[in-house]
């Protein structure tokens, strides 16, 4: 479904002008991580008076209604991608950027024991494995 992302600004009662129904419909379609040079490029692909300012602006509206989700992958730029309830991790390819996501009970189980072990009830986590190609 291409438009999850508007239909969820406008359950928020946020104002979608055209070019943020773009947006919103680029990173629904997404099935990566893009940054914002990569979503302006596609969004711009659509409507050519996107600026980069407007990626941005909207990018950041987007996070903080929770709609999206931000990363920091080590490569120096932010990705983003629709904030879900459902959990999972990401397994990052140092060589490429692209990045794989995965749930594990075993790890998820883990993480809680270590949580309780410690004292704590664990309420919020993020995994990020970095790695490179095993060459065959």
């Amino acid at each position: 479904m291409s438009d999850r992302i508007e239909k969820l600004c406008l359950e928020k009662g946020m104002r979608m002008t055209e070019q943020r129904r773009v947006i919103a419909r680029v990173l629904s379609e997404a099935h990566d991580h893009p940054d914002v040079e990569e979503l302006h490029r596609r969004a711009h692909a659509v409507d050519p008076h996107i600026s980069i300012a407007t990626v941005y602006r909207t990018v950041r509206l987007f996070e903080e209604s929770g709609i999206i989700s931000r990363h920091d992958f080590r490569d120096g730029r932010s990705r983003y991608e629709e904030a879900t309830d459902v959990h999972h991790d990401h397994l990052i390819d140092m060589k490429t950027g692209k990045v794989v996501e995965f749930v594990d009970p075993e790890i998820e189980a883990l993480q809680e024991a270590i949580a309780r072990r410690l004292g704590f009830k664990l309420v919020d986590h993020r995994l990020e494995l970095y790695g490179l190609p095993i060459e065959e």
